[in-house]
């Protein structure tokens, strides 16, 4: 099942980022499908053929957007999932160039991989290279109040709370109300 190309991006100890393909189709919607009760009622990956070709081709033809996968590197779990087996997925949307230099963060771990810290360590990689090869300067998660899952990641990776949106995202049928976290180069310099 994992993807065989282990052409990172960057990487970690533990896992490195690539973009997302076509081609990861079959491992990705297997992996939602698996990470249903996981990722309910926070957030929807596709789980069909039909859904991942147009998530995908949103992240892959869309300027504004850019989709990472989390993989696993060789040895991690074995040989069932390390050597590339996908452990989750960042995307950044609404990139805005210019002044402004941002983007906003989208992203969820697959069930296999939840509570080891390989999002974590996936997170930092994505900030290091969005603020290094795509030159942006801020990054921004949006995230329901109650998900304390996420809102852990957010702050563990250097993000800080800036606000609260009512009503911001509709998600499962309904407005729902988010917490706005965001982190800029700066902040990244002075942890470092």
């Amino acid at each position: 099942m994992p993807h065989t190309s282990s052409r990172f991006l960057v990487e970690g100890p533990r896992v490195g980022i690539r973009h997302i393909t076509y081609e990861d189709g079959a491992e990705f919607t297997a992996r939602a499908r698996e990470s249903k009760e996981l990722h309910q009622p926070w957030l929807f990956p596709p789980d069909s053929a039909s859904g991942f070709a147009a998530f995908a081709r949103r992240l892959i033809e869309d300027p504004t957007k850019v989709g990472f996968l989390v993989c696993e590197k060789a040895g991690e779990q074995g040989d069932e999932q390390g050597d590339g087996a996908i452990a989750g997925y960042i995307n950044i949307n609404n990139i805005v160039e210019g002044a402004f230099l941002s983007g906003a963060l989208g992203y969820g771990a697959f069930a296999h991989a939840a509570g080891r810290g390989l999002m974590r360590e996936g997170l930092g990689l994505v900030v290091r290279y969005a603020f290094g090869g795509m030159r942006l300067h801020r990054l921004e998660i949006n995230v329901q109040p109650a998900n304390a899952a996420s809102i852990a990641l957010a702050r563990s990776c250097g993000f800080r709370l800036e606000g609260y949106s009512p009503h911001m995202l509709y998600i499962d049928g309904a407005w729902r109300d988010h917490e706005r976290w965001a982190i800029t180069t700066e902040m990244t310099r002075k942890a470092g």
